[in-house]
């Protein structure tokens, strides 16, 4: 029986591998798909996108409860949350489907199964079964595992799918009870979202995170921010807080904390903290998906279940075979994976030979990231503590939403955009933005900052007024105290 032949097998089909075998189909190779679920991944079925939907029917009850402000009277509203599951379910579906449309018309050959590479090497090409529907085997000259994460399952928090919940569960179809009462554990990225849609929603949200403060890597002052918006939402958030069991209670759960400064050998005598709710939603970390895939028979080196490659390839310890995304422990990020399945690809093909593509080297310099609570958050490149803590003598620029006449007139005046320069150069190095379209925002920042601009590149280029876009003209003016609708500090030469 003869065997498919490929240029690329590429194993996961998330933001990082579908993306990388329509990049590589580009360049002319034919590729293998390989994905055991639905094309899309985690992002598009398990994360990004269903959050982003169900926070687009949060936001919306927040402007109906404040359209009476903009002399729109509106009464007797109530949430189908069924009917809201229903639609970010359709979204989910309609986005599975594009992709599968977009494979099909890039002709790479879409296989649904388990992707296992079983022996080969750089030379002859490596074979790798597909354990589906039909088992069978490919051969590909390269190999791209980008088989992405899962929710981490802490054995101490009993975590049963039930009443004790991952992200992946509250995202499920079928998933359509508001809970009167939704424990969070974890008051990162992922926990400040859910308690912001579910707070809409009508839920009493109760927060617990082990850290002295919420989403931590962000700027204070931008957390400063959020947390007063959650204490108008009613959100409770307890900090400190070192949880020791978790338990399905039948009726409910029931958790049990001490403080996080306790060390781990004398919390059976700390004082002790109750907090009870009907759900808990589990939102600590992820595990990497690295096993089962062949890689001890192969040689390739792991550490903690990531895989490690090497920085300028993404090529593993095992010639030929490359990996991306959230599977090799670095920044887990849909946008990164995407990036990095161009990368391996630029790399794989080159290293064949005959396609029009040279190597690359990721650049990991400028990174949004966003969180979709109610202000948006964006962010990318250096805080100011940390730029401080490593020497650089840097200015910071600061422009609040309700000095912007568009803001204003949009009911949106929460929030701020502060702009991090080098003292000297006045280089843009960082920003940090809460308010509305804040990852929107960052966007132009990132673009600045990839190609070395100064805060003046971005000041003499005309933005269209009024738009929320003149929030990053006057943010950088802000840094040289060049701000025309903000009094600041006496210019920066």
């Amino acid at each position: 029986m003869s065997v498919n032949q490929y240029d690329l097998a590429i194993i996961g089909g998330g933001p990082g591998g579908y993306h990388a075998a329509i990049r590589a189909a580009q360049y002319g190779a034919k590729v293998a798909l390989i994905e055991k679920a639905k094309l899309g991944g985690t992002c598009l079925n398990w994360g990004c996108i269903p959050t982003k939907a169900l926070y687009a029917s949060a936001h919306l009850i927040e402007k109906v409860k404040e359209a009476h402000e903009f002399g729109v009277e509106i009464s007797n509203y109530n949430l189908n949350f069924a009917k809201a599951v229903d639609r970010k379910n359709q979204v989910v579906k309609e986005l599975v489907g594009g992709i599968e449309q977009l494979e099909n018309a890039w002709k790479n050959d879409v296989y649904k199964g388990h992707g296992k590479i079983i022996g080969g090497n750089s030379n002859d090409g490596f074979d790798v079964s597909v354990e589906g529907e039909n088992n069978e085997v490919i051969k590909a000259k390269r190999v791209i595992i980008a088989t992405g994460s899962s929710p981490a399952l802490i054995p101490a928090f009993n975590i049963d799918h039930e009443r004790i919940l991952t992200s992946d569960d509250i995202l499920h179809p079928e998933f359509k009870t508001v809970p009167k009462r939704l424990l969070i554990i974890g008051a990162g990225v992922i926990g400040c979202e859910f308690a912001n849609i579910f707070t809409r929603f009508g839920s009493k949200v109760i927060m617990l995170e082990y850290l002295p403060s919420a989403i931590a890597t962000e700027e204070p002052m931008i957390v400063k921010v959020l947390m007063k918006k959650f204490e108008e939402l009613g959100i409770e958030l307890h900090t400190s807080q070192n949880v020791l069991s978790v338990e399905n209670t039948g009726s409910g759960v029931k958790t049990t904390t001490c403080d996080s400064s306790i060390p781990r050998d004398q919390t059976d005598s700390a004082e002790k903290h109750i907090f009870e709710a009907d759900l808990c939603l589990v939102s600590i970390g992820r595990a990497k998906i690295s096993k089962d895939l062949g890689l001890e028979n192969l040689g390739i080196e792991t550490d903690r279940g990531a895989i490690k490659v090497n920085k300028d390839t993404l090529e593993t310890s095992m010639k030929g075979i490359y990996a991306i995304g959230d599977v090799t422990g670095g920044l887990m990020l849909a946008h990164v994976a995407s990036y990095e399945g161009d990368i391996a690809v630029a790399n794989a093909l080159t290293s064949i030979g005959g396609f029009p593509v040279s190597e690359m080297k990721p650049d990991y310099r400028v990174v949004p990231a966003t969180i979709f609570t109610s202000p948006n958050i964006g962010s990318v490149g250096y805080r100011r503590k940390v730029a401080k803590d490593m020497g650089m003598d840097v200015l910071m620029g600061q422009f609040p939403y309700q000095s912007l006449g568009k803001a204003k007139c949009m009911g949106e005046e929460t929030g701020f955009l502060a702009v991090l320069c080098e003292k000297e150069s006045h280089k843009i190095i960082g920003a940090s933005c809460i308010g509305t379209g804040a990852p929107e925002l960052i966007a132009e920042i990132a673009l600045g900052m990839q190609h070395g601009l100064t805060v003046h590149d971005i000041a003499e280029t005309i933005h269209s007024h009024p738009t929320i876009s003149e929030m990053v003209l006057e943010g950088c003016e802000a840094t040289v105290g060049m701000a025309i609708h903000k009094k600041g500090r006496p210019i920066q030469h």
